[in-house]
């Protein structure tokens, strides 16, 4: 991603990738083009700054044509447990509705339960069984219908 304030969100997150999944989960961050996460392709890149520096952030893709992904959702590390990740998620749904997308499409790791909790704690659906080991299930896969009412005002 070529804001450079982005740098510090993917060299934390892929520090902790590696950290959970090992050196080969880096590639994960790679794994899409940049140009996914910009508005012509329908795509959005979100960064909460403080003082002018990053403190979290995350982005959102096509999935399909009433689809966003959000990916790479992100707090840094000294400022964790402040609801930062939240509005992160809060604001790229509402920016997912804002571009006609209906639904929300997201997976996280098995050994990231913090991600796991914070997309339980706001409202997303998990499409696998969550009494089961996480570790069995590999990329834990979320969805959550955005409100039809802000959609139905605009047509």
């Amino acid at each position: 991603m070529s804001d450079p304030r982005v740098g510090p969100l993917l060299r934390e997150l892929g520090d902790e990738y590696a950290a959970r999944y090992g050196e080969e989960a880096q590639a994960e961050l790679a794994r899409h083009p940049d140009e996914e996460f910009t508005a012509p392709l329908g795509g959005v890149l979100l960064l909460l700054l403080e003082h002018g520096e990053p403190v979290a952030g995350g982005a959102f893709r096509r999935y399909d044509v009433t689809t966003a992904e959000l990916k790479r959702i992100w707090t840094h590390s000294a400022h964790r447990r402040r609801g930062l990740a939240r509005r992160v998620v809060e604001e790229l749904e509402r920016e997912a509705e804002a571009r006609g997308y209906r639904r929300v499409h997201l997976t996280t790791g098995p050994r990231q339960p913090e991600a796991r909790g914070l997309y339980l704690a706001t409202g997303y659906t998990p499409l696998f069984d969550t009494e089961a080991d996480p570790e069995t299930i590999g990329l834990l896969s979320f969805e959550k219908h955005l409100p039809a009412t802000a959609r139905a005002a605009r047509t």
